[in-house]
C-alpha cells in the first residue's frame, strides 16, 4: 500500500491509519512480523521517531505486539482486528453521509442512492 502523508494532521496519525489499514485488509495478517522501525521509516519517507511514535500509540490499542528479540508483530486476537476493520469503515460511512448531507441530501435520499 502506497504512503500518501499530507501536511493536514500530524504525520504519526496518518502513519497509524496506513498501518490499520495494512493489518485490516490482511497486508500484514495475524501474527505476521512488521518491518523494523527504520525500514517502515525508510518505506514512508519518515522520521524513525514518527514511525516510532505511531507503532507504540498501535501497540497500546493492542494491534501489535512487541518481541524484545523479534521485534513487531500484528496481534493474533482476530476480535481485535476484526473491532478495528468495523470501526475504520464506520468512520468512513460517517465521512460518507456527512459529505451527502453537505450535499443536501436526506437520510431517506443517501439510501435510496445506494440501493440503486
Amino acid at each position: 500500500m502506497k504512503w500518501n502523508l499530507s501536511n493536514n494532521q500530524p504525520i504519526y496519525l496518518q502513519i497509524m491509519e496506513h498501518l490499520r489499514m495494512s493489518i485490516v485488509s490482511g497486508e500484514y495478517p495475524a501474527g505476521s512480523r512488521l518491518p523494523s522501525v527504520r525500514d517502515l521509516a525508510v518505506e514512508a519517507s519518515v522520521n524513525p521517531n514518527t514511525m516510532q511514535r505511531a507503532l507504540s500509540q498501535l501497540e497500546n490499542e493492542g494491534l501489535i505486539y512487541s518481541n524484545r528479540t523479534s521485534g513487531r508483530f500484528v496481534t493474533e486476537d482476530e476480535t481485535v482486528i476484526q473491532n478495528t476493520r468495523r470501526d475504520l469503515a464506520s468512520g468512513q460511512i460517517r465521512i460518507f453521509y456527512d459529505k451527502m448531507h453537505d450535499l443536501g441530501y436526506s437520510n431517506p435520499e443517501i439510501k435510496e442512492l445506494m440501493r440503486d
